[in-house]
């Protein structure tokens, strides 16, 4: 595959380039899952949305720039070149409003979309709970009609971006005799809501990047049930094609890791040679890079002229969740001992970086759908073998 730009698009990547320039924070942010790091990163989210860059593929009347998903890829490959924050609605952004682009009501897309993409509300996600996690149809969390209002009770848990944000996204039980895929449905809610009890659950690097939620009678109005009730499974499904198959990690994430990581061997060469593996490990990482790249691009392509994501988003998550592995194992190779140093070491200084995205990395299998299911999905939805 050759990738050739159009005049347009070159012109479009500079305009980026510079307003990146132009606006960059001028020192790193604090952890965006910390109380102060949250909210410089939803400011952050204000600044790209009063230049235009917060949702570059949605239409202007909600807030966006009114792009093609090749402006999107352009624009995010600039943004991680660039070392630029990491988005902290991008459960909203990247998730929910394609989820709500689709099957949200024109009054729904009207009242969530705007305050979304300036990071006005941020957005969590509701999915995993304790008895139902990568077999996400047997969840129990019930939301149970009660005239104007859902009644929910339960709870959620792994709830990425919970503990600061605002809103939450979610599948619930609406018929208290259905099973499985069946009886579940699609409900938006504020977090700040009576009979809501949130608790944090520290990540590995010792932040709260996660939240378990507890519901006792907490009422929801019936108008937010995204679609219609007991469908919930079906839109859930097209949410999770686009987190596994295109929009949750863009190839300019990891084409700049690659990158980074050929500049991490060139420093540390003589110490890297002296495992030969290493500088194969680096080849296949990159390579593996740039081939995801391109095959974001096929999707993109696709997409837009009237395509769908299917089941063979699976394969793009078990990609780019093993190569984001490699990529931070082999920088943990390079560096030895050094790379176990936690940020405030004197000799961890510009590689601290490292170790919190190998950390990061680890989860990669799990979230979204673990990798295991994903694979027996790709056996039986892709290649149509028969269930074991």
């Amino acid at each position: 595959m050759r990738l050739e730009y159009t005049e347009r698009q070159r012109a479009f990547r500079e305009e980026v380039r510079q307003w990146l320039s132009e606006h960059l924070p001028e020192k790193p942010l604090e952890c965006l899952d910390t109380a102060e790091g949250f909210e410089a990163h939803r400011a952050w989210e204000r600044t790209l949305f009063d230049g235009g860059w917060s949702a570059v593929t949605w239409p202007k009347e909600y807030g966006g720039r009114g792009c093609g998903l090749i402006d999107w890829l352009i624009f995010e490959e600039e943004y991680w070149g660039a070392g630029a924050p990491l988005r902290v609605n991008q459960n909203g952004i990247f998730l929910l409003a394609p989820t709500l682009m689709e099957y949200g009501t024109e009054a729904q897309k009207q009242r969530f979309l705007p305050p979304m993409a300036s990071g006005e509300e941020i957005w969590a996600q509701g999915w995993s709970e304790p008895g139902a996690g990568s077999d996400m149809a047997s969840l129990r969390c019930s939301a149970i009609r009660d005239g104007d209002h859902y009644v929910i009770n339960g709870q959620k848990t792994w709830s990425t971006r919970a503990v600061y944000a605002d809103w939450l996204f979610g599948l619930f039980r609406t018929d208290p005799a259905s099973q499985r895929h069946h009886g579940l449905s699609f409900i938006l809610l504020p977090l700040n809501l009576p009979g809501i009890s949130i608790r944090p659950i520290k990540q590995l690097n010792g932040q709260p990047g996660f939240a378990e939620i507890f519901f006792d009678d907490v009422r929801v109005p019936a108008e937010n049930l995204i679609g219609e009730e007991g469908s919930g499974w079906r839109i859930a499904m097209a949410t999770a094609g686009f987190e596994r198959g295109l929009m949750l990690r863009s190839p300019g994430r990891f084409q700049q890791t690659a990158k980074a990581l050929v500049d991490l061997y060139k420093d540390n060469q003589t110490q890297a040679d002296r495992d030969p593996g290493i500088r194969d490990a680096i080849t296949r990482g990159y390579v593996a890079a740039e081939a995801y790249a391109l095959a974001t691009y096929r999707t993109a392509s696709r997409l837009a002229k009237g395509g769908k994501i299917g089941a063979e988003a699976s394969t793009n998550k078990i990609f780019w969740s093993e190569l984001d592995l490699l990529l931070h194992e082999t920088a943990m190779k390079i560096l030895g001992a050094r790379a176990q140093l936690l940020p405030h070491a004197p000799e961890a200084a510009g590689i601290s970086h490292w170790l919190d995205g190998f950390l990061f990395a680890q989860a990669g299998p799990i979230y979204a759908g673990t990798n295991e299911i994903q694979r027996n999905i790709i056996a039986e939805r892709v290649l149509g073998m028969p269930r074991a």
